[in-house]
């Protein structure tokens, strides 16, 4: 089963469902349109940190906004930990983050949410979640089959397809009315192209594609989505972004922290496979993609497999890999650990676009610096009459994280009398130019997205098997020891071949010029 799969029997009635959705979330009433049934959250694994730490909050917020309305919405915990109703919601209470004086909403939220302990194998459980679900239900006056479910799985994926079968079998809208029941799963998909395979085809005999999340929060961030805004409403960009004008593309994930206790799960993984062959890979595509026919969620997922489909087996000679000094002290975490926790790969799509650029995916943990961004290098001025050649080229760098901002590095007379040249920056910094405007967290808009049916922001199943593709020939390298990290000291740049990699595929590094947030 694809990406372009038809929709099951749930989502017939997508496009009137998805303007319902919106016209409910909006609190609005839209003329001609048959009032949706209520909305049914349910959070599995809602005692553990994800729900804790983002999902519950995210719901919050959306909730505190008026997105989520009281007199249709009901969450639902469910896991397996021993917990009251009262006890679930002293445990998120403190993770809501209410401004001051906002207790009435926070009260408020929390009587939305009900607790539901079971097993996640067993139909005991969720036959007493689904009871519970449709009592909430028949209170609402709801017609059968016009409700709407939304399950988010915060659980690890080993757990996907025996928690998707009970849901199938128990839990699941019981007629076609309007409504619909949408699954959103987390990352790790997987942990190679066969892994990912097999979950997909899992999830698939349960589930239609278009009922089928899968989340990748970087997709909700809000310089990201401004991504194709970007590119494709601003006419300068148009003849600029290519081969013909770029010399080489960066995307870069820093922390300046270690594993700090998730050594064992972290050491499961490695850096590539937490960071790289998802959150940077989605922005590649997101970089690389041709403009789409429209704004439809197939049409833009279409363009951003092709990109994928389009990116050339990676060679070894264009990966360095490091583990940070201090890392196989966490007790959890092997001796003989060969995982990564940094690594720089460069990517060379082959196409008409952008034959010859290359895409430098650059992650790791415990550097001299905390951030995410996009740094977009031109090539040099031909025929420099002003010599200026060593003080850096022009970049666009688009900061996703934190004190997001975009800014264009450009070569500009240094005031005063003599005819000399400085760097400096033409600067859109979200904190000053946009005062007082709340940024949604990624989690808040994509949660949005689920509820209103749009799958723009989530990646499909094809894309994802694509994405596989590219790095799972490297994973098994590194799993096999063939492949090994170099290591580096905490609080630097990181492998000092990480650097002279860069440098090979073309990037010049800009001395003396740093980026200052402007301050408000």
């Amino acid at each position: 089963m694809t990406g372009s799969s038809s929709a099951s029997t749930n989502e017939s009635h997508s496009e009137t469902s998805s303007l319902k959705s919106e016209s409910f979330l909006e609190g609005k009433d839209t003329e001609g349109v048959v009032e949706t049934g209520c909305l049914s959250i349910v959070v599995l694994g809602a005692s553990g940190d994800l729900a804790k730490k983002k999902t519950f909050p995210a719901l919050f917020h959306l909730f505190q906004q008026g997105f989520l309305q009281p007199r249709e919405v009901y969450i639902f915990g469910y896991a397996r930990t021993k917990l009251s109703d009262d006890g679930l919601r002293d445990r998120i209470r403190g993770h809501l983050g209410g401004a001051k004086g906002d207790s009435e909403h926070v009260s408020k939220f929390l009587q939305l949410i009900k607790y539901v302990s079971g097993s996640y194998d067993d139909g005991e459980g969720f036959q007493l979640l689904d009871k519970e679900i449709s009592e909430h239900e028949i209170s609402k006056n709801s017609q059968e089959g016009s409700s709407r479910r939304l399950f988010y799985l915060a659980l690890p994926p080993s757990v996907y397809p025996s928690v998707c079968k009970m849901i199938r079998h128990f839990c699941m809208n019981r007629s076609d009315q309007g409504g619909w029941t949408r699954i959103v799963v987390e990352k790790p998909f997987g942990k190679d192209l066969g892994s990912a395979e097999e979950l997909s085809t899992q999830l698939g005999e349960l589930f239609e594609e278009p009922q089928i999340y899968r989340i990748d929060h970087y997709l909700g961030k809000e310089l990201v989505q401004n991504l194709l805004v970007l590119r494709f409403a601003n006419r300068f960009f148009l003849p600029l972004w290519n081969r013909d004008n770029i010399d080489n593309i960066q995307i870069v994930f820093r922390e300046d922290f270690g594993t700090e206790g998730r050594g064992g799960y972290f050491d499961e993984y490695g850096i590539i496979r937490d960071i790289i062959q998802n959150h940077l890979l989605q922005v590649l595509c997101l970089v690389a993609m041709e403009k789409p026919v429209s704004l439809k969620p197939e049409h833009i997922r279409d363009e951003k497999v092709k990109v994928l489909q389009s990116v050339l087996p990676i060679a070894m000679e264009d990966v360095v890999l490091g583990q940070y000094e201090g890392y196989k002290d966490d007790q959890t975490v092997s001796d003989n650990s060969n995982t990564p926790t940094f690594a720089t790969v460069v990517l060379r799509i082959h196409n008409e676009r952008w034959e010859g650029v290359p895409f430098i995916l650059k992650a790791g943990k415990a550097l001299n610096s905390r951030k995410a961004e996009i740094r977009v290098q031109f090539k040099d001025v031909p025929g420099d009459i002003f010599k200026c050649k060593k003080q850096g080229r022009n970049e666009f760098v688009i900061r996703l994280q934190p004190s997001e901002a975009m800014y264009m590095k450009l070569t500009v007379k240094k005031p005063g009398l003599d005819m000399s040249t400085i760097q400096s920056e033409l600067d859109l910094s979200y904190g000053q130019r946009y005062q007082g405007v709340k940024i949604p967290e990624a989690y808040e808009r994509l949660i949005l997205d689920t509820i209103r049916g749009d799958q723009q922001h989530f990646v499909r199943r094809d894309e994802l098997k694509a994405a596989w593709e590219i790095f799972t020939p490297l994973l098994h390298r590194i799993d096999d020891g063939e492949q090994k990290p170099l290591p580096y000291r905490p609080g630097s740049r990181g492998p000092v071949e990480a650097d002279e990699l860069l440098a090979k595929a073309g990037y010049v590094q800009t001395h003396g010029y740093i980026w200052v947030p402007p301050s408000l």
